[in-house]
C-alpha cells in the first residue's frame, strides 16, 4: 500500500477508536470551520429580531450547529442504510405470516418493517419502546428456548452475528460464539422459510475487538451451503455503495471482490 494510502488507513483507524469515546474528529472539524459563520448569522439575526420588535419568538438559549453548513441532506449510502432498506423492500414484498428480527438495528430495520406491518424483535439488550407495530422479547440467542425452535417462517438478522461472543453487548465471551448464534437460527427458522442475513465482509478474515468479525465471502458460503439455498446475494462495497443480485460465481467472488470492509447481505432458504 502507498505510503498515502497507509496514513489514510491509519486516520481512519484512529477516528475509529476516538468514535467509541464519543469523539469524532470529522464533526470537531467542521464545527470548528463553521464557527465563525455562525457568530457572524448570530449578530445578523440578532439584529433583524430587534427590527421586528421580538414580536413571535423569545430569544432562547443559543443551540450552535456550526458543522451542518457542509453536510448534505442525509445519508444515503454505506452499510446500514442500503442493508435496511432493501431487505425492508423484500420483506414487504414477501408478506409472510411472521417476521422475526434478531439484533438488526431499531431505528433501521425494524422502523422501516414496522411502518407495514407487525415485527418481533429478540435481542440480548433490553429495548424500552412505545412504537406500535414492535413486539419485544430480551433473548440471549446463543442458546435458543425449545418454545422458539421452528417457530417464524420469515427471520432477519442484520450486522449482528459478527458480535456473538465478543463481550461487546454484555454477551458471555467465546471465541466461537457465532457458530453457535448461527445454530439457533437456524433452529428459529421454519423448513422452507426465508432468512435475511448481513454481516461485514472483507478479503482477509478477521477479528476487530472488541467489535465485530469480519468473514470473508468463501468462509460464509461454506457456512451457507450446509443448511440453505441462496435466492438473492448483493454486498456493499468499501465506498459505501450497493450492487444487487451479484451472481456468486463472478469474477473476484473467490477474493470477496477485493474489499477491506464491506457488507454481504443475503437472502436465504432453508432447506
Amino acid at each position: 500500500m502507498p505510503a498515502r494510502g497507509r496514513l489514510r488507513e491509519f486516520a481512519r483507524g484512529v477516528n475509529r477508536a476516538l468514535n467509541s469515546y464519543g469523539i469524532d474528529l470529522r464533526t470537531t472539524a467542521a464545527a470548528l470551520r463553521g464557527t465563525p459563520t455562525f457568530l457572524r448569522n448570530r449578530r445578523t439575526f440578532r439584529r433583524l429580531a430587534a427590527q421586528h420588535g421580538h414580536q413571535d419568538f423569545v430569544w432562547a438559549a443559543p443551540f450552535p450547529a456550526p458543522g451542518d453548513r457542509y453536510v448534505e441532506s442525509g445519508s444515503a449510502s454505506g452499510h446500514y442504510f442500503h442493508q435496511d432498506l432493501l431487505v425492508a423492500q423484500q420483506i414487504r414484498m414477501a408478506s409472510p405470516a411472521r417476521h422475526v428480527d434478531v439484533g438488526s438495528r431499531v431505528d433501521g430495520l425494524i422502523a422501516h418493517v414496522a411502518a407495514f406491518r407487525d415485527v418481533e424483535v429478540f435481542d440480548i439488550r433490553p429495548l424500552h419502546t412505545s412504537a406500535r407495530g414492535i413486539e419485544f422479547r430480551q433473548l440471549d440467542l446463543s442458546s435458543l428456548p425449545p418454545e422458539y425452535v421452528e417457530y417464524t417462517d420469515s427471520l432477519s438478522c442484520l450486522h449482528t452475528l459478527e458480535h456473538f461472543g465478543l463481550g461487546r453487548y454484555g454477551d458471555t465471551l467465546d471465541y466461537r460464539g457465532y457458530l453457535a448464534g448461527w445454530d439457533s437460527l437456524w433452529s428459529l427458522l421454519k423448513p422452507g422459510g426465508t432468512f435475511y442475513f448481513s454481516v461485514p465482509m472483507g478479503q482477509v478474515q478477521r477479528i476487530e475487538f472488541d467489535a465485530h468479525r469480519v468473514f470473508s465471502l468463501p468462509y460464509l458460503l461454506d457456512l451457507i451451503d450446509e443448511r440453505y439455498d441462496v435466492k438473492l446475494f448483493s454486498y456493499v462495497d468499501d465506498a459505501g455503495e450497493v450492487h444487487i443480485d451479484v451472481p456468486l460465481d463472478e469474477a473476484g467472488a473467490n477474493e470477496t471482490f477485493g474489499l477491506r470492509m464491506g457488507c454481504g447481505i443475503f437472502t436465504l432458504q432453508k432447506r
